[in-house]
Order: C-alpha cells, then structure tokens, then sequence
C-alpha cells in the first residue's frame, strides 16, 4: 500500500496560508489496488484515503506514527483511477497525540475526510 501512494504522490507537503498542508495524487488503472475492488467499477478503497491521511502526516513531522483512533473517516464520492486527488491535512497535537484532519477533493468535488489520532513510534 505504501509504495503506491509513494508513487501516486505528485505533489507536497506544501505549507498553505492557514498552516495546512497541500498534496497531491494521482492513481494509475494500472495500480493494484484497483484489482477487484470493484470489479468493472474501480474505485480507490476508504482504507487507502485513511493511510493516506496518515503517510502524509508521517513526511510532514519526519517521523514514523502509528494510528490510535478513526474518530471520523466519511468518503463523499468514488475516486477514479486516473483522477487528480486533492489532499489538505492539519495537524495538531495535545498530550502525545496527533490529531489529523484530513479533507480530500477530487474533479472540484469534496471526496471525503477523516480525522484520525496518531502517536509517534519513536
């Protein structure tokens, strides 16, 4: 999984005005993770957009991290192969925990969000 999104990545972290992060994606046909999910149909899978979520908070603190919660994880429509996908990501942290929020946009359209809390495994 990782080594997709590795290579799915075209862009980011890029520091916005409000302090979140901008990156972006774009998953091949070819990529295994479309296999079968679904077939004639394929979609990228919410577990993908949650580690997502989570790598990309891992290349903005430097850091390895671990998930502790899916406090909310809400996926709003597909995203096809081949679509330039939109991620912008806070962090914040409290008490060893990191809190991401997550919000994807795919073609102008809100895809989803997630809000996870991750520790570091340091």
């Amino acid at each position: 999984m990782r080594d997709s999104i590795v290579s799915a990545r075209k862009a980011g972290p890029l520091l916005q005005p409000d302090g979140a992060h901008a990156f972006e994606f774009s998953f091949s046909a070819e990529e295994p993770v479309f296999a079968g999910h679904f077939p004639g149909r394929p979609i990228l899978p919410g577990v993908f957009q949650l580690e997502i979520v989570r790598l990309a908070a891992e290349w903005i603190l430097n850091v390895p991290l671990s998930v502790q919660e899916i406090a909310k994880a809400k996926f709003q429509r597909p995203i096809l192969p081949g679509e330039t996908l939109k991620l912008n990501l806070k962090l914040s942290e409290a008490d060893a925990v990191i809190g991401v929020r997550g919000s994807f946009v795919c073609g102008g359209q809100p895809a989803g969000e997630a809000f996870l809390k991750l520790c570091r495994n340091e």
